[in-house]
């Protein structure tokens, strides 16, 4: 059984031969339980934002107002955005000091049992703290997968490997939306209990995984050999020990690469969560609804949008792996940048009918969460072995601390544009809705990430740095 980075191949065939041939049995193992950790993450994940709503309508008290729900809800998602970036720092150095196959099972477990925890909430005080706890697990399994599965498998399967990881990411939000679209409506009671605890429920069913795999799991051979370097405690090693931040922080090199990264992950982190994620609101606000049978449409409506919206991701994050191999990461990253600010400005701008969800949903998804698919890809190839999980870490989660910001000030500019009484879209055909307004100014940020492109290094066919 191997768990190097070599492919079986012979070395004058091996470029020539799909990334997924050649593949050994072990490799095939780590790639399945890595992708169904990262699925069940992103599960976790969008059973929350279809729930928010309806579970924050629940825990509030009774005749609280619209615009105070929507500003509440985006307090627990910021709490929650908390919670993953410190778990995601945390167990990013974890990853190094202990482990790959260790810290994933581990982070796995941590999100199942407080999701499932998180459907006996009585009020959003404890909601939001259960969430806090749910994102520590949730932020850490990122760093641990994708480094695993950029140190196992062969240099010429790394690319599409993790671009296809990221996808079944996007599969894992599908698979949260069609449960509630076709078991579970968030806002209505089956068999007297609150469909949106429900939904949280189903959350705990990622912990199996671990039971299932935690023995099997080995530590990738490039981890190992790191670790018996720094015990040994050989030069090349000396002050540079495993996780270190201060080798991060202080190398010039590192320093650099983990700044860009921080800087591309908070473009994507907040569009996501401060625009893309809104997309169930925003259909809510298309469809309203007041009677029983109106409130069941507008949930199958909401379910289907987000079912769609990934979907879109699911095809395109794939697609961008290959973009990223074919033109290179930085002109790859500017133009997903381009395309979700342009998803944002139409979706957002324009989207007043039913019908258009249709559309409309899959383009939001593509534009906001298909680059998610590059960062899988980019992020380990800017950091060594000793360093790969704690670098990893912090260009995914650190930016989450500034985009934790993003739902809170979503919901403020909204009761600012509002109070203004801003007007535009209506002259164009469009709601003059001051959610909409909010939408474009937050979108601002992804000319952030073409900003820092230039200063990002071309990794394009070169090796993993050790």
């Amino acid at each position: 059984m191997t768990t190097s980075n070599q492919s079986p191949a012979a070395p004058g065939t091996e470029a020539k031969l799909p990334w997924y041939r050649g593949l050994s049995r072990y490799h095939w193992f780590i790639l399945t339980v890595c992708w169904m950790a990262w699925l069940f993450d992103t599960m976790d994940q969008q059973l929350f934002i279809l729930a928010r709503s309806p579970a924050m309508t629940a825990l509030m008290r009774e005749g609280t107002t619209k615009e105070s729900i929507t500003f509440y809800s985006g307090i627990v998602t910021m709490i929650m955005m908390l919670g993953w970036a410190t778990g995601g720092i945390l167990f990013g150095i974890l990853g190094d000091r202990w482990g790959r196959a260790k810290t994933l099972v581990m982070a796995v477990m941590f999100y199942s049992v407080f999701t499932g925890l998180s459907a006996l909430s009585v009020t959003w005080m404890d909601f939001a703290a259960f969430r806090f706890l749910t994102g520590l697990g949730v932020g850490g399994t990122f760093g641990a997968a994708v480094s695993f599965v950029a140190e196992v498998l062969p240099a010429r399967s790394r690319t599409f490997a993790l671009g296809f990881l990221q996808s079944l990411g996007a599969v894992g939000n599908m698979a949260a939306a069609t449960i509630s679209l076709l078991l579970l409506p968030p806002d209505i009671e089956i068999r007297g209990v609150a469909g949106w605890r429900l939904l949280f429920v189903v959350g705990i069913l990622p912990a199996i995984l671990v039971l299932l795999v935690m023995r099997r799991l080995k530590e990738p051979e490039s981890w190992v050999r790191a670790k018996e370097a720094e015990r040994r405690g050989e030069a090349h090693h000396k002050g540079r020990g495993m996780g270190s931040l201060r080798e991060l922080f202080g190398d010039p090199r590192w320093r650099r690469n983990v700044i860009v990264g921080i800087i591309l992950g908070l473009a994507g982190v907040m569009g996501l969560w401060g625009i893309g994620f809104w997309l169930p609101e925003l259909v809510r606000s298309v469809i309203p609804a007041v009677t029983h049978e109106e409130k069941i449409t507008q949930s199958w409506y909401v379910s289907l949008a987000m079912l769609l919206f990934n979907g879109g991701a699911a095809v395109a994050t794939y697609g961008f792996a290959a973009l990223m191999g074919w033109i290179g990461r930085r002109p790859s990253f500017a133009l997903i940048f381009v395309a979700a600010l342009a998803s944002v400005i139409g979706i957002f701008g324009f989207m007043t009918h039913s019908s258009q969800v249709w559309w409309m949903a899959p383009l939001l998804g593509i534009g906001t969460l298909t680059i998610f698919g590059g960062y899988s890809i980019y992020f380990p190839e800017l950091f060594p072995t000793r360093l790969r999980a704690t670098g990893v870490g912090f260009c995914y989660n650190t930016a989450r601390y500034l985009a934790a910001t993003a739902p809170f000030t979503l919901g403020l500019l909204t009761t600012v544009y509002k109070d203004a009484g801003f007007t535009l879209l209506g002259s164009l055909g469009s709601d003059d809705a001051p959610f909409r307004y909010a939408a474009f100014t937050v979108a601002g940020v992804f000319v952030a990430g073409l900003l820092v492109l230039p200063f990002a290094p071309e990794t394009k066919g070169k090796p993993l740095p050790e």
